[in-house]
């Protein structure tokens, strides 16, 4: 178990650290387009959609990053006073019955709809937009399946602390 846990966690780490880098290009990126714009009176639109297509890309690839480094947002108003075998079993129930599900039900909903726009090979509605819009479109897959495997290494984690753990043990 621990193995698998390990495995997901460098895959996760890996990927977080890659889209970290994007947010950076997307930056420059951004600057880029409003200096031509403001300065040059130009602009090329596949520019413009290249920003939408990586803050896309760090926003779905970076979920699993954020899942494991336990930043999502949450109402932390009761669970920060809960001890850490309490806030274990939160985060286990919560995976199994919202995270899993919803990402299941993301990869059944949206399979066609992206499998289509690779059959079309599917590009920018606009003229001298980016040709690659299947491309961002299997980030709705790959974010639920990064998401489904760290929710997994989150339910072995758990429930390994769980059982190691001692009844005594709460957060200051």
């Amino acid at each position: 178990m621990q193995g698998f846990i390990n495995i997901v966690d460098l895959i996760t780490d890996w990927t977080g650290k890659l889209i970290s880098w994007l947010v950076l290009v997307m930056v420059l990126v951004t600057f880029s387009v409003v200096l031509l714009r403001y300065f040059f009176n130009t602009g090329w639109i596949a520019m413009q959609e290249s920003v939408l297509y990586m803050h896309a890309t760090v926003f779905m690839l970076g979920a699993a990053f954020t899942l494991k480094s336990n930043q999502h947002v949450r109402v932390d108003i009761f669970y920060q006073r809960m001890s850490k075998k309490t806030k274990a079993w939160i985060d286990l129930v919560g995976t199994l019955i919202f995270l899993l599900p919803v990402c299941i039900l993301i990869i059944y909903s949206s399979w066609e709809y992206v499998a289509n726009s690779w059959e079309l090979q599917e590009g920018s509605r606009e003229a001298g937009g980016l040709p690659g819009v299947y491309l961002l479109k299997t980030n709705i897959i790959l974010m639920s399946l990064l998401l489904i495997l760290q929710g997994l290494a989150e339910i072995l984690r758990n429930s390994i602390f769980i059982a190691h753990c001692q009844s005594t043990d709460r957060v200051v």
